[in-house]
């Protein structure tokens, strides 16, 4: 009796040792391996960040591709693109939104049922990372400003297209949501650009049927003149019904963003960057004063122009400003995981009354610490209403919401396998020990070793596109041909930061300005 107890006692120790090495193994994921890189960018230091995507991927240098594509590597060279669009490296960006977009599959979330979406729960089950709708939707959106800063409207409307395939998807699936109205404005703009006013004005109509936009007014009159086309939402930002003369309503005021001063004030730092420049590296300054940010901007006043007869000479400022939620291990009890999890709970839930851990371990949403939330825009020291066009980390929350109930049910799915395989040992430990007067204590000892190994291996699958920003907004304006001083202002719980560009536009051309913080 003694020796058997002697053996149970080393064999429990032999079996937690096993359980701990391997839990130590198994406790990095996604997000704990990339946490140094959003370190990083919630410094400034955006060189730093894509030194920490360089070493996963384990290239030297940001415009540089694996040779050998693992299964996280598509999802980190998209991460790392999203850095470089930052750092204003466009063409390095572009090099790889293309790269991760050929690599990313679509995660079917209208037909995938819990058992696929819970090959997404754990990270030794799951395959090559699947974007989520709105991540794929966003990919081809952000790759469109990489050539419009660039004045490439050919690569721009490749891009443009991607994204109206991807729109059309979540349109039809989830028509009551918000589905990347910055990228169809962006579309708009590009085809506006080719001379295609038809077309530019659908995917005007398209943007407006997600949010109103006070900049569109004058663009979708200048288009209204040379095309036909006449969504509902068009109509509303036209002056006069045709055919009738009777007046439209004008369209909603545009909620335009608290006001910073224009002046640099003590402690500032102002940024003057060129158009290949990085972000320099930047301590915010404290928030300002409530009374200041809440006070309304100046009347902009408009350049002395006349009417011109062709496109307009104009500069379009997308301002892109914190990061999306993203995923970490979150850990709640059985009982309650079993109410979220509803129907898409498959096996015997009372198995899990005999477990020896009472908790479920699934990837959950958390937000990021965003420092800047809005932004202002002036050229050559006139403000410019801009647009909040997106707000993409409200739309990746909705979307998680309506798969997580799959998602945690295929996690007690789990759970009860696991439990069966325990209790399984447990029966085979006490049926081998019954004579011996320890047979209870064996079975403990096997079930606790087949059920800890288990607990120890999982590990939530917390991968997503943790880069991507939070919010796009858009401003424009019709300016004489010539250079132009565009200043950026984006403010928040940190503060704010101001960025400079030089521009030079010709007469009826065009500039994109891209400002992106992505903190």
């Amino acid at each position: 009796m003694r020796r058997l107890l002697h053996s149970v006692a080393r064999r429990l120790v032999v079996a937690s040792a096993v359980t701990l090495g391997v839990g130590s193994l198994a406790c990095a994921t996604y997000s704990d391996k990339t946490e140094s890189a959003r370190s990083a960018l919630q410094r400034g230091d955006y060189p730093g960040s894509v030194k920490q995507f360089n070493q996963i991927l384990k290239v030297r240098d940001g415009e540089d591709l694996p040779s050998e594509w693992k299964k996280n590597f598509a999802l980190v060279v998209l991460e790392r693109a999203m850095v470089l669009q930052a750092m204003r490296e466009y063409s390095a960006s572009a090099t790889g939104f293309i790269a991760a977009d050929k690599e990313l599959e679509l995660l079917d979330i209208a037909r995938d049922g819990a058992g696929k979406l819970g090959k997404y729960v754990y990270s030794d089950s799951a395959p090559k990372y699947k974007t989520s709708p709105v991540e794929k939707l966003s990919l081809n959106a952000m790759n469109m400003i990489n050539y419009l800063v660039r004045g490439d409207l050919s690569g721009a409307k490749v891009e443009a297209k991607r994204f109206t395939v991807m729109r059309t998807y979540l349109r039809d699936y989830k028509p009551d949501q918000e589905h990347g109205a910055f990228g169809s404005y962006l579309a708009g703009f590009v085809h506006e650009r080719l001379g295609n006013a038809d077309e530019a004005l659908r995917y005007y109509d398209e943007a407006l049927q997600e949010r109103d936009f006070g900049s569109l007014s004058e663009p979708i009159a200048r288009l209204a003149a040379r095309g036909s086309y006449r969504g509902d939402r068009i109509r509303d930002y036209l002056p006069t019904d045709e055919g009738t003369g009777a007046a439209k309503a004008e369209p909603p005021p545009v909620q335009k963003p608290d006001a910073p001063q224009a002046e640099a004030e003590p402690g500032e730092a102002p940024s003057s960057e060129g158009a290949g420049d990085a972000p320099p590296l930047q301590t915010p300054e404290p928030a300002p004063p409530t009374a200041e940010l809440g006070s309304p901007l100046a009347t902009a006043s408009p350049w002395t122009m006349v009417a011109p007869k062709g496109p307009p000479t104009e500069i379009l400022v997308v301002a892109k400003t914190g990061r999306v939620p993203y995923k970490v291990p979150e850990r709640i009890p059985i009982g309650a995981a079993i109410g979220l999890a509803g129907a898409y709970v498959t096996g015997d839930t009372t198995l899990l009354e005999y477990g020896m851990f009472k908790v479920v371990v699934y990837p959950e949403l958390v937000a990021a610490n965003n420092l800047f939330v809005d932004a202002e825009l002036r050229i050559d020291g006139k403000v410019v209403s801009m647009d909040e066009a997106s707000n993409l980390g409200r739309e990746i929350v909705a979307e998680y919401e309506e798969i997580k109930p799959k998602i945690i049910g295929a996690a007690l799915s789990r759970m009860i396998v696991r439990a069966a395989a325990a209790e399984g040992a447990r029966a085979g430990g006490n049926a081998a020990s019954k004579d011996s007067g320890a047979a209870g204590l064996v079975g403990f000892l096997a079930a606790a070793a087949i059920e800890g190994t288990m607990v120890a291996l999982d590990k939530p699958d917390t991968r997503s596109w943790s880069t991507l920003p939070e919010k796009v907004h858009i401003g424009r304006a019709v300016v004489p041909a010539g250079a132009h001083s565009v200043e950026v202002t984006v403010f928040g719980p940190g503060g704010k930061e101001r960025h400079t560009v030089e521009v030079e536009v010709q007469e009826g051309g065009f500039a994109v300005v891209d400002v992106t913080t992505l903190r």
